[in-house]
């Protein structure tokens, strides 16, 4: 018998992370060559797609962002964690549950590299990775220290683990100065939006943050405030907040990010969660796997780009036909990856790697809702 699950699966959640996964996939092949530079010959209307998803595509991080910021929320209250889940078990719980199939990933990365620099000469194919770069990677440290990546967006790994880093360490602060089980949540949450304001009005407006979950603490921070208004006798106030805050820094400098963050927020805190329906379905499977799609993408559309390089140059036809070909088998991979690597590894964590101090795991933007 399955058991039933402590919060049950919100189908918007499972829905914005399917879509927003799939755009970063189209964002890469768009902004990645050559099939995408060679596909877009074959008509405007297809050079001005892709045109669009290289130039916009990237926006679909702002979902993750706040998306994860609301997960987050449903496993963590303003009044700080539940009895039992140590703050430090919880950082390093959230960090083997990126870094484990984010190693796999990366082993993947590295072969996929190899292959499709017998094939083609590229920009979008790395130099030959060097020890200290792969373990700049498994520390989630490679943004901080100005790595070269080893594959496309796994910076934002990185930034996914320092968001809930900072986030449980402010809700621990939050307890340490006297927030207790009879404080207003609202007054326990003020140290996270205080973050966030310093994030949408300072740390975001300078790109030499970007590295940082400073840089996007105000657009999690959103997805935070949305997720604990959504059960919350202080909704109205947490709701005022986020929409004062963002607006304020919307008005000061407008950042579309920012506003879809915003947006995506807004529709998650007023979403009254359903069961999943079986029209539904389809978003509950690709929303579960978005985190194995965000991994693995790159190198399949890689070697995909290579041997389409490299065997059937020239036709702008058969380029489109492998831009279909790689955003396919990117799904097929995720899905082979979700089932046979993800899941294999988290139940080994789970079974093989308990935090002494006591704590699980929480949800963040790639794990299932």
């Amino acid at each position: 018998m399955k058991r039933a699950s402590a919060h049950p699966r919100n189908p918007l959640v499972d829905l914005l992370k399917a879509v927003a996964a799939q755009l970063i996939v189209l964002h890469h092949l768009a902004w990645y060559g050559p099939l995408s530079d060679r596909a877009a010959a074959l008509a405007p209307s297809l050079a001005s797609a892709i045109a669009w998803l290289a130039d916009h595509g990237r926006y679909a991080v702002a979902v993750f962002l706040a998306t994860g910021g609301f997960l987050a929320a449903q496993t963590l209250s303003a009044k700080g964690p539940a009895a039992g889940n140590h703050p430090l078990c919880l950082i390093r719980d959230r960090y083997l549950r990126l870094v484990l199939p984010f190693a796999a990933a990366l082993l993947l990365a590295i072969v996929a590299s190899a292959l499709a620099r017998q094939w083609m000469d590229h920009d979008s194919i790395g130099n030959r990775p060097t020890f200290f770069q792969v373990l700049a990677h498994l520390t989630l440290l490679h943004s901080l220290l100005g790595v070269e990546s080893l594959s496309a967006g796994v910076w934002f790994v990185a930034i996914d683990f320092q968001l809930y880093a900072l986030l449980v360490t402010l809700l621990w602060l939050g307890g340490r100065l006297g927030c207790r089980s009879t404080s207003a949540e609202f007054s326990c949450a003020l140290p996270v939006l205080a973050l966030a304001a310093a994030s949408l009005f300072h740390f975001n407006r300078d790109a030499r943050w970007d590295a940082t979950g400073l840089y996007f603490f105000g657009a999690y921070a959103l997805g935070i405030a949305a997720g604990w208004a959504s059960r919350s006798p202080e909704r109205n106030r947490l709701a005022r907040s986020i929409v004062f805050l963002a607006g304020a820094a919307l008005w000061l400098d407008f950042r579309p990010r920012i506003a879809l963050a915003l947006a995506t927020a807004l529709l998650l805190g007023g979403f009254r969660p359903l069961s999943a329906a079986t029209g539904m379905k389809w978003a509950h499977h690709f929303g579960g796997t978005s985190y194995a799609l965000f991994l693995v993408h790159f190198p399949i559309c890689l070697v995909v780009n290579a041997a389409f390089q490299r065997f059937a140059p020239g036709d702008p036809t058969v380029a489109a036909e492998g831009l279909f070909i790689a955003w396919l088998a990117s799904n097929l991979a995720a899905e082979l990856f979700h089932r046979h690597v993800e899941q294999p590894l988290l139940r080994w964590q789970k079974r093989r790697l308990p935090c002494r101090i006591g704590g699980n795991g929480a949800k963040a933007a790639f794990t299932p809702a």
